[in-house]
Parts: C-alpha cells; sequence; structure tokens
C-alpha cells in the first residue's frame, strides 16, 4: 500500500527534474553549452567528496553534500541569478525563501523542515559545514571560466576586482583551495582572460 510519505516524496522528485533545465550563464569546461543547474549540483557534490580533506575545519560531509544538492532547488521557482549581476541581489531573497517553502514543502513536514533549515545554513554561510559548501560554490565557475579563456567574465566585461572580491569567499572554507584559486585569478590576468579596471 503506498503510504502518504511516498506520494509526496514522488511529488518532489518529479518537481526537482524541473532543475535540469535551468541554464546557468557559466558553460562546460571547454565548452559553449550552457550548464544547467542539476549539472552544477552534480559537480559539487563531488568536489565536496573529494576535496574535503582541505576543508580549515572539521566538516560533515553528508550535510555538505545535502546542502551543494539542494541550494539551487529554489532557483525552480526564483531563476539562476548570475553571481555577477548587479540589478538584483545573490543574496537570500523573500522569492527564493517563498520557493524553498513550496518545493520542499512538497515533502512530509519533517523532510521538508530539514531540507529549508539546510537551505537556510547554506545562505547564511555561517557554519564550517555552510562556509566549505560556499567555497565549493565559488570554485566550480572559476574553472570553468579559466577553461573557456575567460567564459563570463570575458563575456558580461566582469573585471578581476570584481571577481576577486566574490571569489576570497573561498577562503572562509578552505584557506589552501583560495590559494590556488587566487592563483588561477592572477594567472587569468597575465593571460588577458580577466581584465583589471583601469
Amino acid at each position: 500500500m503506498q503510504t502518504d510519505n511516498l506520494l509526496k516524496q514522488i511529488s518532489f522528485i518529479k518537481e526537482i527534474d524541473k532543475l535540469k533545465y535551468i541554464l546557468r550563464k557559466t558553460k562546460l569546461f571547454n565548452s559553449d553549452r550552457n550548464e544547467n543547474d542539476a549539472e552544477h549540483s552534480w559537480h559539487l557534490a563531488m568536489m565536496t567528496i573529494i576535496l574535503a580533506e582541505h576543508s580549515n575545519k572539521p566538516i560533515n560531509i553528508l550535510k555538505v553534500l545535502k546542502m551543494v544538492l539542494i541550494h539551487d532547488i529554489v532557483e525552480i521557482d526564483a531563476g539562476d541569478t548570475f553571481l555577477y549581476e548587479t540589478t538584483k541581489s545573490h543574496t537570500n531573497t523573500e522569492q527564493e525563501l517563498i520557493a524553498a517553502r513550496r518545493i520542499f514543502g512538497l515533502l512530509p513536514k519533517e523532510q521538508a523542515d530539514d531540507f529549508i533549515a539546510i537551505w537556510q545554513e547554506f545562505e547564511d554561510g555561517v557554519t564550517d559545514d555552510a562556509k566549505f559548501a560556499k567555497s565549493m560554490d565559488r570554485l566550480e565557475p572559476l574553472l570553468q571560466n579559466t577553461s573557456n579563456n575567460g567564459g563570463t567574465w570575458a563575456e558580461f566585461n566582469v573585471p578581476y576586482e570584481k571577481v576577486y572580491e566574490k571569489k576570497k569567499a573561498i577562503k572562509e572554507g578552505s584557506t589552501s583551495i583560495w590559494e590556488y584559486a587566487e592563483n588561477l585569478i592572477n594567472e587569468s590576468v597575465e593571460k588577458g582572460i580577466l581584465k583589471k579596471n583601469d
């Protein structure tokens, strides 16, 4: 006999398929195809498993995996906000909170409450788990852009100063990964694929 919980969970599983249709501004490595949110989340999950040893503090890997897998689900309703967007806030907007309540609310209450809390923890970025999750979220597009001759930096005329400001959040989760990322940013300037403001 089908339980009420199972039906709610299947409804949620069907709903999150829509994440595959949310296109990001960044493109796949060495590619001209835009990445979708589901691909992004999967990649962050793999990065979390592989790079966890570089976290500044001990982390709960399962919790970080949950964070990176669900952090963009709200974009099914709210849409993707480009990290370097200047006309719209990239922080936890009211629209995203409404989306979180609707989409996670499809789940049984205990799971829904857990997912909303994990999503909120990621958005707040205060705990060690959230800091590491956010460092993964900032690293992946950096790797993509450097593989694509500047990628979205070149396409949207994003200057070095703005890239550096946004990416330095990586240091909160991992100083060693930030050291690597900072070198990549500086090398990008030397290669001419990232421009400094005059």
